[in-house]
């Protein structure tokens, strides 16, 4: 089952990498007096801080220009794709900790510990990965797409894992129940959300 979900993990970095990716910045070169720097819409944490008047612009830090907003488009690229790496450690952290809990909920007191050092681990990857994805420079162009794509599939499975990761974080020493069934649906909603970004 490791060795399975090990080479699946591998298997999935090395197709996304293996992908062409749109070169954004040659949309930047060729329409430099047609084109918006920012897109109409952004996530509010995006906003925060890569908006006209967000933290970046007004301490100065990255001024809303062409040549910034090239170094902003890299960093993105290079923030979405450790978020992705992350993502698959946190999913592998998170089947770790789902037989270590299933035991523990068996009555092996002795994983107690571990259990909660695995918590700690899959949080820390969780999180980070969250904060890679929300803070990231917003995209040049954030077009509307009617119908249901693999994306939004993505992003509404990200407020359902979201939530539960919350739950799951406030119920562990409050209620045992509840703390396993938001531990459950964290990580199908998070495992489906890896899978529908990737097909």
């Amino acid at each position: 089952m490791k060795k399975i979900l090990l080479i699946f993990i591998v298997f999935s970095i090395a197709i996304n990498y293996s992908q062409e990716k749109e070169d954004l910045f040659s949309l930047i070169s060729e329409e430099k007096n047609q084109i918006e720097l920012l897109p109409e819409r952004m996530v509010f944490t995006q906003s925060l801080l890569w908006g006209k008047n967000g933290l970046f612009r007004k301490t100065g830090i990255s001024d809303l220009n062409i040549e910034n907003r090239e170094k902003e488009l890299r960093i993105r690229k290079n923030m979405l794709n450790a978020h992705q790496v992350i993502g698959y450690i946190t999913l592998a952290s998170m089947v770790a900790q789902g037989i270590i809990g299933g035991k523990l909920y068996n009555g092996d007191e002795s994983l107690r510990n571990t259990h909660k050092t695995m918590g700690n681990i899959v949080n820390i990857g969780y999180f980070t990965g969250a904060g890679l994805s929300l803070f990231a420079p917003p995209p040049l162009i954030n077009k509307k797409v009617q119908g249901f794509n693999s994306i939004k599939a993505h992003k509404i499975l990200a407020t359902i894992h979201f939530s539960a990761m919350v739950a799951t974080n406030h119920f562990k020493d409050r209620n045992k129940d509840t703390h396993k069934a938001a531990a459950y649906t964290a990580f199908a909603s998070y495992a489906t959300a890896v899978l529908v970004i990737k097909f």
